[in-house]
């Protein structure tokens, strides 16, 4: 905070940041070319479990206001919008890592495996026998010997029992196996974070409109739409839409509910569908 504070009055007062930016031209490698085109990385997360730290390049607000006055066809010769994608790609390819690391966290121990197969066969195993013993009581109740098909009857209904026991069993290995245990985590696919499927609806609010969160949705969400611009050459018309800009409403906090760990599923990169675009109400919904 007092470092931003200290660039700042620098800005306000003609200091070191100011003259220093005052030297530089468009092309000169010590500018942020991400700070010219859209958002730097190092800006989303300030004050999050996730925060990059200070930018060591140059950001200039004069140089990005005469960057974002050049026609289109200037602008693409500059290439920058290459730089800034491939920029975004990095910090999106490192929290998919974490994304992945955190999802296998949850998932069920090689001894938790093993008991669920034991289990599983368990219960096949006894219902083959409550379905054979039954079927051997209707034999013997037809040829009328009473005494022995209670007999049967009476092991059919120890097997139901005891089928019955390790269905609860297996319920409630698969209610508390893995790290989540009874907490029932999931990973969030856009920040990383472990939500809870216990989180109340105000809970679940903090952490979508975090600032990490809400962070990670703008970068995929601007890497989605760069990308796409980029494919299609933007071709004729009234020039390219601007990128998206930083959210007004992202905090000083990252809301988020225990998250440095690593959603889950998807292609490699840009994986995840660019934004998320979740809410509190889309997530409970998807359990």
């Amino acid at each position: 905070m007092a470092a931003e504070q200290r660039k700042l009055l620098e800005q306000l007062m003609g200091g070191p940041q100011t003259s220093r930016a005052a030297q530089l031209s468009l092309t000169d490698s010590k500018v942020c070319r991400s700070f010219l085109v859209g958002t730097c990385p190092h800006d989303l997360f300030t004050n999050t479990k996730q925060d990059l730290g200070s930018c060591p390049k140059v950001h200039a607000e004069a140089l990005k206001t005469e960057y974002e006055s050049l026609p289109e066809p200037a602008r693409q010769k500059y290439g920058f919008e290459n730089d800034y994608l491939r920029d975004l790609q990095k910090y999106i390819d490192e929290c998919n890592r974490r994304i992945d690391t955190a999802q296998r966290r949850l998932e069920k121990t090689p001894d938790e495996i093993r008991q669920t197969h034991v289990l599983l066969k368990a219960i096949s195993d006894l219902g083959a026998t409550v379905n054979a013993g039954l079927a051997e009581v209707r034999v013997l109740g037809e040829l009328g010997e009473v005494s022995r098909a209670y007999e049967e009857f009476f092991r059919a209904r120890q097997a139901a029992q005891a089928k019955a026991e390790r269905e609860r069993e297996l319920k409630a290995l698969s209610d508390t196996s893995g790290p989540s245990g009874h907490q029932k985590l999931q990973v969030c696919d856009v920040c990383g974070a472990y939500l809870s499927r216990l989180d109340n609806d105000r809970r679940l609010a903090d952490h979508f409109y975090g600032k990490m969160h809400l962070g990670y949705a703008q970068m995929r969400k601007t890497y989605d739409t760069l990308s796409k611009e980029l494919r299609g050459g933007r071709g004729g018309g009234g020039g390219r839409q601007p990128l998206p800009m930083q959210d007004e409403s992202m905090r000083g906090d990252d809301g988020g509910y225990g998250g440095d760990g690593g959603w889950k599923g998807g292609p490699r990169g840009p994986r995840r569908g660019g934004y998320g675009g979740r809410s509190g109400r889309s997530f409970r919904s998807g359990w």
